[in-house]
């Protein structure tokens, strides 16, 4: 039976948990540094959290996984509640998966005098694409990121690393670049995104489709990796051919589907209809079955 994770709510404790792992870590080490690995998360884990933090246990001595649901993400009230709280699956979960300490903080511990007045601004690059359908959401995104990566700093010398799924790639690429623009000693990690055996990635949000919404729903998948073939043949993206497979759907309403640059997220579909497709994009769409927004992306070209 695997030994669930040590569960701690503050920052403090935190810090206690990764001095002491840290230092049994370092005893381990003939020679170099440890590592500790941080996995954010806002709960309610599946599959692909577990593979999240996998792939950090292989890769480091003490792996922590943060479990918070942020306010500051969600537009509506009801959304926040709606949100599924399953702490006790979580641990069972992480327990399987290998972490060693779980930070969750009531929302006390991370904004203790309400929301704050100074938050982390995500820029242009927040403002397209999911940003355009849920304003704020990636400022909100960003600044909980940030203070959970300062939570999550080794309280011993060692290497730190932070891992987050290709799933949300323009969060990825939004946390890479604040990273990378403020000097955060931190090294940020991609994992690709777990699928079901149907194609359909992985989301908390998945368990509200119905059984008829859920087979809607894979035409997302469909219709990214019809242009992820194109893309591996070297061939113009068909975009308007994907737009219609989505369109087809009764239960599916398109938000947005675009080919971009992996780095700044602009466009590319424009350079890559007429002519064979080269180089290295992201495919990324949302979609709205019944009363649930799904979103999923491709890497092109790698």
């Amino acid at each position: 039976m695997n030994t669930r994770p040590r569960l701690v709510t503050t920052e403090a404790e935190l810090k206690q948990a990764s001095a002491e792992l840290l230092q049994a870590a370092a005893g381990r080490h003939r020679s170099g540094r440890p590592s500790q690995a941080l996995v954010p998360t806002m709960g309610a884990l599946h599959p692909g959290h577990a593979a999240l933090v996998g792939a950090a246990r292989r890769a480091n001595d003490v792996v922590a996984v943060s479990i918070f649901v942020n306010p500051l993400q969600f537009g509506e009230a009801a959304d926040l509640q709606r949100y599924p709280r399953t702490l006790e699956a979580d641990l069972d979960l992480l327990a399987a998966a290998g972490a060693d300490v779980v930070f969750a903080p009531p929302v006390e511990e991370v904004y203790p005098g309400g929301e704050p007045l100074i938050r982390i601004s995500a820029g242009r690059l927040g403002e397209k694409l999911e940003g355009g359908s849920r304003p704020g959401h990636f400022d909100g995104a960003l600044t909980v990121v940030a203070k959970l990566l300062h939570y999550g700093l080794p309280a011993l010398p060692a290497d730190f690393r932070a891992y987050f799924g290709q799933k949300d790639a323009q969060q990825l690429a939004l946390v890479r670049r604040m990273v990378a623009d403020l000097d955060f000693p931190v090294e940020i990690v991609g994992v690709p995104t777990v699928r079901d055996t149907d194609g359909l990635a992985l989301s908390s949000r998945n368990r509200f489709l119905s059984p008829a919404e859920r087979e809607a729903a894979l035409v997302l998948p469909r219709s990214l990796h019809y242009l992820k073939g194109q893309a591996d043949r070297h061939e113009p993206l068909d975009l308007g051919g994907a737009l219609a497979m989505i369109g087809s759907v009764p239960l599916v309403e398109l938000d947005y589907l675009e080919v971009v640059d992996p780095a700044s997220l602009e466009p590319l579909a424009f350079n890559c209809q007429d002519t064979p497709f080269t180089g290295e994009a992201l495919a990324l769409a949302a979609v709205r079955v019944g009363q649930v927004r799904l979103i999923d992306n491709v890497q092109l070209g790698y």
